[in-house]
């Protein structure tokens, strides 16, 4: 990102781009259609559109992992609870386990539409590189050569985000890392997660994924809404160096897209028709929330903060665009996923539940979005 965000004395850092688990970028270019429909492309008909012939469809998700923390204690980060010794008694076995266990959702997911699951997935709540390392390792993603993106943050808790991303779908182009900044005087010298920028390329085209994981409920509305603002400040400043960019904002927002962080201060709309062209945001979620389904439980109740906000250059308005598009999106759901029993039957299996380890998942569900690439008829 080459210009200053107006508005905020904010420092757009590009750093290093973290890669585990894969094969030189030469091997890549060596796979067939063949190979790249098993990794994440499927072939299907574009009904509605007469000169219309294939697709290809690309799966995009975000996932919380719900504290992703390895057993070792990181300086300068209050991890303490997620050690062997520590509140949690997190061993080895529990790491093991939750390793395993999100590896499982991650290469489920986007496989409702896509045989090789999705392209990219943000991910929330992870520790460290490490973490993301073994999380690589794990059969169901080593398989399919999957690497991830992270750039370590200053949260207190030692919390990031990061991408993770299958290197034969995605190529990444560049990473930069732009911190939240607060702008209240009583908040000075307060640190937490920031905008991870990741820019590559998708079905040939040029395609940005910001990752983020906004302050909790536990902070006020402010927060929030100040760090919509700062999102909005980013994607601006994305669509000056280019306005075509096809843009995916997700994250935890920690608000629903009704909200004033979502609604107003980021200025994503319910209403396609109402989405400024260029430059626009579209919340699929809103109408998904309305209808009942959410991605978390809070008092017997769904929310829906886990969102992937999109920009208007991904919108096919009228049904009849060549490029990239949003096709469909949905709120991903297995029943490993789901507590099966108790008076918490329906709700996300979480990893923790009364301070027992009840060896679950993550108390979010995952999102999905799925981009469609029509190839023009010859």
């Amino acid at each position: 990102m080459k210009k200053l965000m107006k508005g905020y004395r904010i420092l757009i850092v590009a750093l290093l781009v973290v890669v585990g688990c894969g094969a030189p970028a030469a091997q890549q270019k060596k796979a067939a259609i063949t190979q790249n429909q098993k990794a994440g492309i499927v072939q299907t008909q574009k009904a509605g559109v007469a000169q219309a012939g294939k697709a290809d469809v690309y799966a995009v998700g975000f996932y919380n992992l719900e504290n992703l923390f390895d057993t070792i204690h990181d300086q300068r980060k209050n991890d303490y609870e997620f050690l062997p010794d520590g509140t949690n008694k997190w061993t080895s076995e529990k790491y093991t386990h939750k390793l395993r266990n999100m590896a499982r959702a991650l290469a489920d997911m986007g496989t409702d539409k896509v045989a090789g699951g999705c392209a990219a997935i943000g991910v929330a709540e992870v520790e460290n590189a490490r973490c993301l390392r073994d999380l690589c390792a794990q059969k169901p993603l080593k398989a399919r050569d999957i690497r991830y993106i992270h750039i370590e943050g200053p949260d207190n808790r030692g919390i990031d985000c990061a991408l993770l991303y299958n290197p034969r779908l995605f190529k990444v182009r560049n990473v930069k890392l732009v911190p939240y900044v607060y702008v209240k005087r009583e908040d000075a010298g307060r640190a937490t997660r920031g905008f991870l920028v990741v820019s590559g390329t998708m079905g040939g085209e040029h395609v940005t994924i910001i990752v983020n994981h906004l302050p909790s409920r536990g902070a006020p509305s402010f927060a929030r809404e100040e760090g919509g603002r700062q999102l909005r400040v980013v994607k601006d400043s994305l669509l000056r160096d280019d306005p075509g960019v096809k843009l995916l904002i997700m994250g935890d927002m920690n608000d629903d897209p009704q909200d004033r962080s979502m609604a107003v201060a980021l200025g994503a709309k319910r209403h396609m028709k109402d989405v400024e062209s260029p430059g626009g945001l579209w919340n699929p979620w809103w109408d998904v929330l309305a209808k009942g389904t959410g991605t978390l439980v809070y008092q017997g109740a769904w929310n829906l903060f886990d969102q992937i906000i999109v920009s208007s250059s991904l919108l096919d308005r009228e049904g009849t665009a060549t490029s990239l598009k949003l096709w469909q999106w949905e709120v991903f759901r297995r029943d490993y996923l789901l507590q099966q029993r108790g008076r918490h039957r329906g709700e996300p299996f979480r990893t923790f539940s009364g301070g027992n380890w009840i060896d679950g998942y993550s108390d979010h569900l995952p999102t999905v979005v799925y981009l469609k690439k029509v190839k023009k008829s010859l």
